[in-house]
């Protein structure tokens, strides 16, 4: 009888032990969070839905020149802009995305998913519903999403100073009655017009760190006056005024 209670109160420790082991490999990474709730650890290898949301939130992050694919396949380009997502936020910049990341990326959005600084409302100055334009209203709302993730990641780099935005999305009404030209990426939602507390040119220089293949500044016809960024399938910098 005494040697089975030694053998049960010896077990004790080692049943603790392994649950509070368990408890720690099963906790979420982070707290749940009005938009989106990443359930694990990600890191390169991985794959899915939660690299894709992830990706969309780093799409500013993509170095020089780069643009980020929103594929859901955490390669080395996802890692290296999770690197410098971490490195602009005082992060330890280990290319992993766990709840620090995690919960900077939820002090950083709202619950419809755009960024604090940014909303639908200053993409969208044309229509209610996103319509009209080269792309499905839902496409068209995706892809000013994710321009304002961009759009973020450059105005912290300047020192989180305000960037303001002169046009976003347009349908081909709104495109034509401004003049805009008919292949304009404004009709997709992947573009928008800048203006703001920096110089155009300081705007125009610094997009190019921040994942968009047009950028239009000054000295290109038509754009004294607003620096324009946009995705596009290949790159077009022309802002010679500003030396690009």
């Amino acid at each position: 009888m005494l040697r089975r209670l030694v053998t049960v109160l010896t077990a004790i420790p080692l049943l603790v032990a392994t649950g509070l082991v368990a408890l720690v490999l099963t906790a979420a990474p982070a707290q749940a969070d009005g938009c989106y709730t990443w359930g694990r650890t990600l890191s390169q290898g991985a794959s899915g839905e939660d690299v894709r949301q992830l990706q969309i939130r780093v799409a500013g992050y993509p170095g020089y020149g780069a643009v980020l694919a929103l594929d859901g396949a955490f390669g080395p380009a996802t890692r290296s802009a999770v690197i410098r997502f971490q490195q602009a936020y005082g992060l330890a910049a280990d290319g992993i995305a766990g709840s620090q990341t995690y919960n900077k990326i939820y002090a950083l959005q709202d619950d419809d998913c755009t960024p604090i600084n940014f909303s639908y409302a200053e993409l969208n100055r044309c229509n209610s519903d996103w319509s009209g334009g080269a792309v499905s209203a839902t496409t068209a709302r995706f892809n000013a999403r994710v321009n304002m993730w961009k759009l973020q990641a450059m105005r912290h780099a300047l020192g989180d100073a305000p960037l303001y935005i002169s046009s976003g999305f347009r349908s081909y009404a709104c495109n034509s009655a401004v003049g805009g030209s008919s292949t304009s990426r404004h009709l997709y939602g992947d573009a928008v017009d800048l203006t703001g507390s920096h110089s155009l040119c300081t705007l125009a220089r610094q997009a190019r760190y921040h994942g968009w293949r047009e950028i239009l500044g000054p000295g290109y016809p038509g754009h004294s006056d607003h620096t324009h960024v946009a995705h596009k399938s290949s790159q077009t910098w022309s802002a010679s005024s500003c030396g690009i």
